[in-house]
C-alpha cells in the first residue's frame, strides 16, 4: 500500500465495520468526512478529535497542536485542550526534542489551548519523527452552532490558499532542492504559510452564522476535501479550478515536483458549505475576523456527479488517493 490515509472504502470495509459496541453519551461517531467526535457530559457536549504528524519535520510541534485543534474548530467550536504522543527515532538528539516542544507550547499558547498531557519516547519503531495529537473542546449541550443539510445550490466555500501546509513542509523540508526555483523572498514566504494553518478563527466566526458543514482541508487537499462533504452529503459538486485561490508560490513549487496543488495538504485551509442566504454573512464574518475566504463552487444534485472545471476541461472529483506531498517525502530525502 501507498503511503497516506485509507480511502474510504477501505475505511469502511475494515476499519469502521468493527466498530459495533454503541454507547449512549455518544452523539457523533466515526464516518467519512467526519472530523470529530461527540459525547455527551451533561451540561456539555465534549468534541474531541484526534490526528497524527507523519510527513514534516519543520516545526513538528506547531503542526501537530493545529491538525487537531482544526478539526475541532469545524464544528464551530473553539478547542480548549490537547494531548501529544510523540515518538522520536533513535539518535535523536535532545536539543530536536525541545525544539519540537517548544515549537508546541508556542502554537498552544496562541490558541489558549493547554497541553493536558501525553507521551513522549525514543522508538526503533519510526524512522522520523512522529507525533499524535488529541485535541479537546466544549460547549454547552444544546448551543452547537446551527447546522443545515447539505442541499443543491449550496455554495462551496474555501479560506486561505490551496496547498498551504504542504507548501510550508516542502519549503521547509527540502529548501535545497527549490534553491535554483525560488528566489530567497519566495523560499520564505513559503515556509512563513506554516504560520497560518490555524482554521479556528474562521471556524468559529460561520459557526456562529450558521453553516451546513465544515471541513479542514488536510490529507487529500481541497479535491479530497470537496470529495469527502459531498460523499457525506451524497450530492454532486461544480467547482471551478479558476476560483480556486493558489499562491504563486505553490504553484512554482507544484510545478518543480510535478505535483497538482488542488491535492495538495492544506491545514490551514477550511471548506464551508453554505445555504446561498447565509454565504454573505459568513464571507462577512469570516474577512472580519481577518482571514481571507473565496467562493470556489456549488453543490449539485448527485446525478450531475462531481466536477471540476480546470483550464477549459472537465475533470472527475475521484475518491481521494495518497496526498500529493508523499510523493516527494517518501521518494527523497530531506537535507
Amino acid at each position: 500500500m501507498k503511503s497516506g490515509k485509507l480511502d474510504s472504502r477501505m475505511l469502511e470495509e475494515i476499519v469502521f465495520r468493527h466498530f459495533t459496541t454503541r454507547r449512549a453519551e455518544v452523539k457523533e461517531r466515526p464516518g467519512i468526512g467526519k472530523d470529530c467526535a461527540v459525547i455527551d457530559f451533561g451540561e456539555y457536549d465534549c468534541v474531541l478529535s484526534t490526528d497524527p504528524v507523519t510527513a514534516a519535520e519543520e516545526q513538528l510541534g506547531r503542526l501537530a497542536i493545529h491538525v487537531s485543534c482544526n478539526d475541532i474548530a469545524t464544528n464551530g467550536v473553539a478547542p480548549l485542550g490537547i494531548m501529544l504522543a510523540c515518538m522520536f527515532p533513535e539518535g535523536t538528539e535532545l536539543s530536536t526534542i525541545d525544539r519540537v516542544m517548544a515549537d508546541a507550547g508556542q502554537a498552544a499558547a496562541e490558541l489558549n489551548v493547554e497541553i493536558v498531557g501525553g507521551h513522549t519516547e525514543i522508538t526503533a519503531a519510526v524512522s522520523r519523527p512522529v507525533i499524535v495529537s488529541t485535541a479537546l473542546g466544549r460547549i454547552e449541550k444544546g448551543a452547537f452552532p446551527v447546522k443545515e443539510p447539505i442541499r443543491s445550490g449550496d455554495l462551496v466555500l474555501m479560506t486561505k490558499t490551496a496547498g498551504l501546509e504542504g507548501t510550508a513542509i516542502l519549503a521547509g523540508d527540502f529548501a535545497d532542492r527549490l534553491q535554483d526555483v525560488l528566489t530567497e523572498g519566495e523560499l520564505e514566504e513559503a515556509q512563513a504559510m506554516l504560520s497560518r494553518v490555524s482554521v479556528v478563527a474562521e471556524g468559529v466566526a460561520a459557526g456562529q452564522v450558521g453553516t451546513s458543514g465544515m471541513h479542514d482541508i488536510t490529507e487529500g487537499g481541497v479535491l479530497g476535501a470537496v470529495w469527502e462533504m459531498c460523499e457525506v452529503a451524497g450530492s454532486g459538486v461544480l467547482i471551478d479550478a479558476a476560483k480556486v485561490p493558489i499562491a504563486p508560490v505553490t504553484e512554482k513549487i507544484c510545478r518543480h515536483f510535478d505535483i497538482d496543488g488542488l491535492k495538495l495538504i492544506s491545514s490551514g485551509c477550511m471548506l464551508i458549505i453554505a445555504n446561498p442566504d447565509k454565504a454573505p454573512a459568513i464571507i462577512r464574518d469570516v474577512r472580519r475576523a481577518g482571514v481571507e475566504i473565496a467562493q470556489i463552487g456549488e453543490i449539485r444534485p448527485s446525478g450531475e456527479g462531481r466536477v471540476l472545471l480546470r483550464d477549459g476541461r472537465s475533470e472527475i472529483i475521484e475518491t481521494p488517493g495518497s496526498d500529493e506531498l508523499y510523493k516527494v517525502v517518501f521518494s527523497e530525502p530531506a537535507v
